[in-house]
């Protein structure tokens, strides 16, 4: 395992919350309330199982070369879906998190954008890597050269 994210343990946790934004909202509403949701996980759980977290906007484009459902062109949920996606030592470090007094208004204040409610799932982690840097991508592709079948 590569230290995608530093210090994530080979068996923590990553929790996924699909974000729909309901239309009276913008991205910019998302991102400061997310933005001061995040910074409270910072400040109260970095000791006590938070490693780290990312949040990402659906941008519309859908891969037809990585789709096997049809060749559409644009996502409907362009600019309207964001992934709130969390890494933890543990899932019960993750649900004592959301239990914090401080946390709680602070979600409800996300919550209020989403059009979809919240469903926020737990995944235990398979695999990470980072890209190989342009000396271990050339040392790679020698020892494919020389000994993949």
């Amino acid at each position: 395992m590569s230290n995608l994210i530093t210090g994530f343990p080979h068996d923590g946790v990553v929790t996924v919350n699909r974000v729909i934004l309901k239309a009276e909202y913008s991205v910019d509403d998302l991102q400061e309330r997310v933005a001061v949701l995040c910074e409270n996980v910072k400040t109260y759980h970095s000791e006590t199982g938070f490693v780290g977290g990312f949040v990402c906007l659906n941008r519309g484009d859908i891969s037809n070369e990585g789709s096997t459902i049809g060749k559409a062109v644009e996502s409907d949920l362009k600019g309207k879906e964001a992934l709130v996606i969390t890494f933890w030592n543990s899932f019960e470090d993750h649900e004592e998190s959301h239990r914090s007094e401080t946390f709680q208004p602070l979600f409800q204040n996300v919550l209020e954008l989403c059009e979809n409610g919240n469903e926020e799932i737990a995944y235990d982690m398979l695999w990470s890597g980072a890209a190989y840097s342009p000396e271990e991508a050339r040392a790679a592709k020698e020892a494919k050269a020389t000994y993949a079948a």
